[in-house]
Protein backbone atom coordinates (compact mmCIF):
# COMPACT_ATOMS: atom_id res chain seq x y z
CA UNK A 1 0.00 0.00 0.00
CA UNK A 2 1.04 3.58 -0.56
CA UNK A 3 1.53 6.01 2.29
CA UNK A 4 -1.25 8.58 2.84
CA UNK A 5 1.00 11.33 1.45
CA UNK A 6 1.26 9.46 -1.85
CA UNK A 7 -2.07 7.69 -2.23
CA UNK A 8 -3.26 6.62 -5.65
CA UNK A 9 -5.74 9.50 -5.61
CA UNK A 10 -3.02 12.05 -4.88
CA UNK A 11 -0.90 10.67 -7.68
CA UNK A 12 -3.79 10.83 -10.12
CA UNK A 13 -4.32 14.48 -9.26
CA UNK A 14 -0.68 15.25 -10.02
CA UNK A 15 -0.57 12.96 -13.04
CA UNK A 16 -3.55 14.45 -14.86
CA UNK A 17 -1.78 17.43 -16.42
CA UNK A 18 1.32 15.33 -17.03
CA UNK A 19 -0.58 12.74 -19.05
CA UNK A 20 -2.29 15.42 -21.11
CA UNK A 21 1.06 17.04 -21.80
CA UNK A 22 2.48 13.69 -22.85
CA UNK A 23 -0.40 13.34 -25.31
CA UNK A 24 0.47 16.69 -26.80
CA UNK A 25 4.19 15.99 -26.88
CA UNK A 26 4.20 13.28 -29.55
CA UNK A 27 7.79 13.38 -30.82
CA UNK A 28 8.68 16.62 -29.05
CA UNK A 29 10.59 14.79 -26.32
CA UNK A 30 13.09 13.62 -28.91
CA UNK A 31 13.25 17.07 -30.44
CA UNK A 32 13.82 18.75 -27.10
CA UNK A 33 16.58 16.27 -26.31
CA UNK A 34 18.22 17.12 -29.60
CA UNK A 35 17.94 20.83 -28.85
CA UNK A 36 19.81 20.41 -25.58
CA UNK A 37 22.57 18.67 -27.48
CA UNK A 38 22.67 21.51 -29.97
CA UNK A 39 23.10 24.07 -27.19
CA UNK A 40 25.80 21.92 -25.56
CA UNK A 41 23.99 20.90 -22.40
CA UNK A 42 24.65 17.57 -20.78
CA UNK A 43 21.69 15.78 -19.22
CA UNK A 44 22.71 13.22 -16.63
CA UNK A 45 23.26 9.78 -18.16
CA UNK A 46 23.32 6.50 -16.35
CA UNK A 47 23.48 2.84 -17.14
CA UNK A 48 20.06 1.62 -18.14
CA UNK A 49 18.26 1.02 -14.84
CA UNK A 50 15.36 -1.35 -14.54
CA UNK A 51 11.92 0.23 -14.68
CA UNK A 52 10.06 0.11 -11.40
CA UNK A 53 6.50 1.06 -10.74
CA UNK A 54 3.17 -0.22 -9.52
CA UNK A 55 -0.19 -0.08 -11.24
CA UNK A 56 -2.23 2.79 -9.80
CA UNK A 57 -5.50 1.23 -10.94
CA UNK A 58 -4.77 -1.80 -8.76
CA UNK A 59 -4.00 0.49 -5.85
CA UNK A 60 -7.20 2.47 -6.41
CA UNK A 61 -9.10 -0.82 -6.28
CA UNK A 62 -7.51 -1.61 -2.93
CA UNK A 63 -7.98 1.91 -1.53
CA UNK A 64 -11.45 2.67 -2.81
CA UNK A 65 -13.29 -0.27 -4.42
CA UNK A 66 -16.44 1.79 -5.01
CA UNK A 67 -14.53 4.46 -6.94
CA UNK A 68 -12.65 1.76 -8.81
CA UNK A 69 -15.93 0.19 -9.97
CA UNK A 70 -17.24 3.60 -11.07
CA UNK A 71 -14.07 4.29 -13.09
CA UNK A 72 -14.27 0.89 -14.78
CA UNK A 73 -17.93 1.49 -15.67
CA UNK A 74 -17.17 4.94 -17.07
CA UNK A 75 -14.27 3.60 -19.10
CA UNK A 76 -16.54 0.93 -20.58
CA UNK A 77 -18.81 3.68 -21.93
CA UNK A 78 -16.05 5.43 -23.90
CA UNK A 79 -16.74 4.89 -27.61
CA UNK A 80 -14.10 2.73 -29.28
CA UNK A 81 -12.18 2.57 -26.02
CA UNK A 82 -11.00 -1.02 -26.29
CA UNK A 83 -8.20 -1.86 -28.71
CA UNK A 84 -5.12 -0.25 -30.24
CA UNK A 85 -5.19 -1.90 -33.68
CA UNK A 86 -8.04 -1.28 -36.12
CA UNK A 87 -8.95 -2.27 -39.68
CA UNK A 88 -10.37 0.44 -41.97
CA UNK A 89 -12.60 -0.67 -44.84
CA UNK A 90 -14.81 0.77 -47.56
CA UNK A 91 -16.28 -0.92 -50.63
CA UNK A 92 -14.01 -0.79 -53.65
CA UNK A 93 -10.93 0.30 -51.67
CA UNK A 94 -8.10 -1.86 -50.37
CA UNK A 95 -8.26 -2.03 -46.56
CA UNK A 96 -6.06 0.18 -44.42
CA UNK A 97 -5.02 -0.13 -40.77
CA UNK A 98 -4.78 2.18 -37.77
CA UNK A 99 -2.34 1.46 -34.93
CA UNK A 100 -2.35 3.38 -31.67
CA UNK A 101 1.14 3.88 -30.28
CA UNK A 102 2.73 5.14 -27.09
CA UNK A 103 5.62 7.57 -27.53
CA UNK A 104 8.09 5.71 -25.32
CA UNK A 105 10.72 3.03 -25.90
CA UNK A 106 9.51 0.45 -23.39
CA UNK A 107 10.04 -3.03 -24.94
CA UNK A 108 6.41 -3.93 -24.18
CA UNK A 109 5.28 -0.97 -26.28
CA UNK A 110 7.73 -1.60 -29.12
CA UNK A 111 6.20 -5.03 -29.70
CA UNK A 112 3.29 -4.47 -32.08
CA UNK A 113 0.04 -6.39 -31.53
CA UNK A 114 -0.67 -9.52 -33.52
CA UNK A 115 -1.17 -8.79 -37.21
CA UNK A 116 0.20 -5.25 -37.11
CA UNK A 117 3.67 -6.10 -38.39
CA UNK A 118 2.16 -7.99 -41.30
CA UNK A 119 -0.19 -5.10 -42.11
CA UNK A 120 2.75 -2.69 -41.97
CA UNK A 121 4.78 -4.88 -44.33
CA UNK A 122 1.91 -5.18 -46.82
CA UNK A 123 0.92 -1.50 -46.80
CA UNK A 124 1.79 0.69 -49.77
CA UNK A 125 1.80 3.93 -47.74
CA UNK A 126 2.91 4.52 -44.14
CA UNK A 127 1.44 7.42 -42.17
CA UNK A 128 2.71 8.78 -38.85
CA UNK A 129 1.98 11.91 -36.85
CA UNK A 130 4.90 13.71 -38.47
CA UNK A 131 7.14 12.40 -41.24
CA UNK A 132 9.82 14.77 -39.93
CA UNK A 133 10.89 11.98 -37.56
CA UNK A 134 12.89 10.68 -40.51
CA UNK A 135 15.29 13.60 -40.19
CA UNK A 136 14.94 15.15 -36.74
CA UNK A 137 18.12 17.22 -37.02
CA UNK A 138 16.76 18.93 -40.12
CA UNK A 139 13.40 19.39 -38.42
CA UNK A 140 14.99 20.91 -35.33
CA UNK A 141 17.10 23.23 -37.46
CA UNK A 142 13.86 24.48 -38.96
CA UNK A 143 12.34 24.90 -35.50
CA UNK A 144 15.33 26.92 -34.34
CA UNK A 145 14.51 29.36 -37.11
CA UNK A 146 11.26 30.04 -35.20
CA UNK A 147 12.62 30.75 -31.70
CA UNK A 148 9.27 32.04 -30.44
CA UNK A 149 7.96 28.45 -30.42
CA UNK A 150 10.68 27.14 -28.11
CA UNK A 151 12.06 30.20 -26.29
CA UNK A 152 10.73 33.23 -24.47
CA UNK A 153 11.41 36.19 -26.75
CA UNK A 154 9.61 38.85 -24.70
CA UNK A 155 11.98 39.03 -21.75
CA UNK A 156 10.11 36.40 -19.74
CA UNK A 157 11.84 33.42 -18.19
CA UNK A 158 10.99 30.39 -16.08
CA UNK A 159 12.40 31.98 -12.92
CA UNK A 160 10.25 35.11 -13.40
CA UNK A 161 7.02 33.14 -13.83
CA UNK A 162 7.27 30.90 -10.77
CA UNK A 163 6.77 31.58 -7.09
CA UNK A 164 9.82 31.21 -4.87
CA UNK A 165 8.70 27.78 -3.64
CA UNK A 166 7.86 26.46 -7.10
CA UNK A 167 11.11 27.83 -8.48
CA UNK A 168 13.02 25.88 -5.86
CA UNK A 169 11.17 22.71 -6.90
CA UNK A 170 11.98 23.21 -10.59
CA UNK A 171 15.60 24.16 -9.95
CA UNK A 172 16.16 21.08 -7.79
CA UNK A 173 14.39 18.82 -10.29
CA UNK A 174 16.51 20.02 -13.19
CA UNK A 175 19.71 19.84 -11.14
CA UNK A 176 18.95 16.21 -10.33
CA UNK A 177 18.91 15.58 -14.07
CA UNK A 178 22.20 17.40 -14.63
CA UNK A 179 20.68 20.60 -16.04
CA UNK A 180 21.29 24.10 -14.70
CA UNK A 181 18.19 26.28 -14.54
CA UNK A 182 20.22 29.33 -15.54
CA UNK A 183 21.12 27.60 -18.81
CA UNK A 184 17.51 26.85 -19.77
CA UNK A 185 15.49 29.55 -17.97
CA UNK A 186 14.45 31.18 -21.25
CA UNK A 187 13.15 27.91 -22.71
CA UNK A 188 9.40 27.50 -22.87
CA UNK A 189 8.14 25.13 -20.15
CA UNK A 190 7.08 22.47 -22.66
CA UNK A 191 10.71 22.09 -23.64
CA UNK A 192 11.77 21.52 -20.04
CA UNK A 193 8.94 19.01 -19.58
CA UNK A 194 10.84 16.67 -21.87
CA UNK A 195 13.44 16.25 -19.14
CA UNK A 196 11.22 15.88 -16.10
CA UNK A 197 8.35 13.82 -17.51
CA UNK A 198 10.23 10.58 -18.07
CA UNK A 199 11.37 8.03 -15.47
CA UNK A 200 15.07 7.21 -15.25
CA UNK A 201 14.72 3.95 -17.17
CA UNK A 202 13.12 5.69 -20.16
CA UNK A 203 15.71 8.47 -20.14
CA UNK A 204 18.46 5.85 -20.10
CA UNK A 205 16.97 4.09 -23.12
CA UNK A 206 16.77 7.39 -24.98
CA UNK A 207 20.41 8.08 -24.11
CA UNK A 208 21.17 4.79 -25.87
CA UNK A 209 19.26 6.06 -28.94
CA UNK A 210 16.41 3.58 -28.65
CA UNK A 211 13.70 4.72 -31.06
CA UNK A 212 10.04 4.96 -30.13
CA UNK A 213 7.65 2.78 -32.14
CA UNK A 214 6.38 5.59 -34.39
CA UNK A 215 9.87 6.48 -35.53
CA UNK A 216 10.87 2.86 -36.07
CA UNK A 217 7.76 2.30 -38.18
CA UNK A 218 8.68 5.30 -40.34
CA UNK A 219 12.34 4.31 -40.64
CA UNK A 220 11.50 0.73 -41.64
CA UNK A 221 9.11 1.99 -44.29
CA UNK A 222 11.64 4.44 -45.72
CA UNK A 223 14.28 1.69 -45.81
CA UNK A 224 11.84 -0.46 -47.78
CA UNK A 225 11.31 2.36 -50.27
CA UNK A 226 7.74 3.07 -49.19
CA UNK A 227 6.33 6.61 -49.05
CA UNK A 228 6.03 7.97 -45.50
CA UNK A 229 3.49 10.73 -44.92
CA UNK A 230 2.78 12.88 -41.88
CA UNK A 231 -0.54 14.17 -40.57
CA UNK A 232 1.06 17.11 -38.75
CA UNK A 233 4.30 19.05 -38.74
CA UNK A 234 6.50 19.62 -35.72
CA UNK A 235 5.80 23.34 -36.06
CA UNK A 236 2.08 22.64 -35.78
CA UNK A 237 2.63 20.47 -32.73
CA UNK A 238 4.72 23.18 -31.06
CA UNK A 239 2.08 25.76 -31.99
CA UNK A 240 -0.54 23.62 -30.27
CA UNK A 241 1.52 23.70 -27.10
CA UNK A 242 2.07 27.44 -27.45
CA UNK A 243 -1.69 27.99 -27.57
CA UNK A 244 -2.16 26.45 -24.12
CA UNK A 245 -2.17 29.04 -21.29
CA UNK A 246 1.33 29.43 -19.84
CA UNK A 247 0.10 29.06 -16.26
CA UNK A 248 -1.20 25.57 -17.06
CA UNK A 249 2.20 24.65 -18.50
CA UNK A 250 3.96 25.95 -15.41
CA UNK A 251 1.63 24.01 -13.14
CA UNK A 252 2.25 20.84 -15.13
CA UNK A 253 6.01 21.35 -14.93
CA UNK A 254 6.00 21.83 -11.14
CA UNK A 255 3.55 19.02 -10.41
CA UNK A 256 5.40 16.56 -12.63
CA UNK A 257 8.66 17.25 -10.81
CA UNK A 258 6.84 16.77 -7.49
CA UNK A 259 5.88 13.28 -8.57
CA UNK A 260 9.53 12.31 -8.12
CA UNK A 261 10.02 8.52 -8.08
CA UNK A 262 6.23 8.08 -8.23
CA UNK A 263 6.52 8.98 -11.91
CA UNK A 264 7.40 5.32 -12.42
CA UNK A 265 3.93 4.39 -11.16
CA UNK A 266 2.25 6.73 -13.63
CA UNK A 267 4.23 5.26 -16.52
CA UNK A 268 3.62 1.70 -15.38
CA UNK A 269 -0.13 2.36 -15.23
CA UNK A 270 -0.21 3.95 -18.67
CA UNK A 271 1.89 1.15 -20.13
CA UNK A 272 -0.31 -1.55 -18.61
CA UNK A 273 -3.44 0.12 -20.00
CA UNK A 274 -1.80 0.40 -23.42
CA UNK A 275 -0.64 -3.22 -23.55
CA UNK A 276 -4.07 -4.45 -22.45
CA UNK A 277 -5.76 -2.20 -25.01
CA UNK A 278 -7.84 -0.43 -22.36
CA UNK A 279 -7.17 3.01 -23.85
CA UNK A 280 -10.65 4.30 -23.11
CA UNK A 281 -10.02 3.79 -19.42
CA UNK A 282 -7.06 6.19 -19.25
CA UNK A 283 -8.84 9.53 -19.02
CA UNK A 284 -11.74 8.38 -16.79
CA UNK A 285 -9.14 6.94 -14.43
CA UNK A 286 -7.11 10.14 -14.21
CA UNK A 287 -10.12 12.46 -14.13
CA UNK A 288 -11.87 10.48 -11.42
CA UNK A 289 -10.17 12.30 -8.59
CA UNK A 290 -9.10 15.46 -10.44
CA UNK A 291 -9.51 18.74 -8.57
CA UNK A 292 -12.72 20.61 -9.22
CA UNK A 293 -13.30 24.28 -9.92
CA UNK A 294 -10.81 26.12 -12.12
CA UNK A 295 -8.77 23.01 -12.77
CA UNK A 296 -11.76 21.43 -14.51
CA UNK A 297 -11.90 24.44 -16.80
CA UNK A 298 -8.18 24.16 -17.47
CA UNK A 299 -8.52 20.46 -18.24
CA UNK A 300 -11.35 21.13 -20.72
CA UNK A 301 -9.27 23.74 -22.55
CA UNK A 302 -6.23 21.45 -22.61
CA UNK A 303 -8.29 18.54 -23.94
CA UNK A 304 -9.87 20.69 -26.66
CA UNK A 305 -6.51 21.96 -27.92
CA UNK A 306 -4.41 18.85 -27.45
CA UNK A 307 -6.87 16.12 -28.33
CA UNK A 308 -10.06 17.16 -30.08
CA UNK A 309 -8.73 19.72 -32.57
CA UNK A 310 -5.76 17.56 -33.49
CA UNK A 311 -7.98 14.52 -33.97
CA UNK A 312 -10.18 16.37 -36.45
CA UNK A 313 -7.13 17.68 -38.32
CA UNK A 314 -5.60 14.20 -38.48
CA UNK A 315 -8.84 12.67 -39.74
CA UNK A 316 -9.20 15.36 -42.41
CA UNK A 317 -5.65 14.86 -43.67
CA UNK A 318 -5.91 11.07 -43.52
CA UNK A 319 -9.06 11.00 -45.68
CA UNK A 320 -7.40 11.35 -49.12
CA UNK A 321 -4.70 8.85 -48.16
CA UNK A 322 -7.29 6.31 -47.03
CA UNK A 323 -9.23 6.88 -50.25
CA UNK A 324 -6.28 5.36 -52.07
CA UNK A 325 -6.34 2.26 -49.86
CA UNK A 326 -3.48 0.19 -48.50
CA UNK A 327 -2.38 2.64 -45.81
CA UNK A 328 -0.91 1.88 -42.40
CA UNK A 329 -1.46 4.75 -39.93
CA UNK A 330 0.34 4.96 -36.58
CA UNK A 331 -0.53 7.73 -34.12
CA UNK A 332 -0.66 8.12 -30.35
CA UNK A 333 -3.21 5.68 -28.90
CA UNK A 334 -5.01 8.34 -26.89
CA UNK A 335 -6.10 9.92 -30.17
CA UNK A 336 -8.20 6.84 -30.99
CA UNK A 337 -11.09 6.57 -28.47
CA UNK A 338 -14.01 8.84 -27.72
CA UNK A 339 -16.75 10.54 -29.73
CA UNK A 340 -14.12 12.84 -31.22
CA UNK A 341 -11.48 10.12 -31.51
CA UNK A 342 -9.95 9.07 -34.81
CA UNK A 343 -11.84 5.78 -34.93
CA UNK A 344 -15.21 7.54 -34.70
CA UNK A 345 -14.17 10.34 -37.06
CA UNK A 346 -13.17 7.79 -39.70
CA UNK A 347 -16.50 6.03 -39.23
CA UNK A 348 -18.18 9.38 -39.80
CA UNK A 349 -16.32 9.55 -43.14
CA UNK A 350 -18.10 6.38 -44.23
CA UNK A 351 -15.43 3.82 -43.36
CA UNK A 352 -16.09 0.62 -41.46
CA UNK A 353 -13.57 0.56 -38.63
CA UNK A 354 -13.26 -2.57 -36.51
CA UNK A 355 -10.85 -3.65 -33.80
CA UNK A 356 -8.53 -6.37 -35.07
CA UNK A 357 -7.95 -8.03 -31.70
Amino acid sequence: MMTPAFSASALFRRAQDFVLWLMAAAHLIALASLLLVLVSLSPARAEAPACHGSNLLDELKAENPKEYDRVIAEGAKVPNGKGIFWKIEKAGIAPSYLLGTMHVSDPRVLKMPSGAAEAHAAAKTIVVESDEVLDEKKAMAGMLAKPELTMFTDGSSIDKLLSRDDLAVVEAGLKQRGISLSAVSRMKPWMLMAFVSLPACEMARKAQNTDVLDKQIALDAAAAGKPVKGLETFAEQFSTLAAIPIDLHMKSLVETIKLGPKLDNVFETMTDLYVSGDIGLTMPLLKAVAPDGSDDAGYAEFEELVVTRRNHLMAERAAPILAGGGAFIAVGALHLPGKDGLVQLLKDQGFTVTAVN
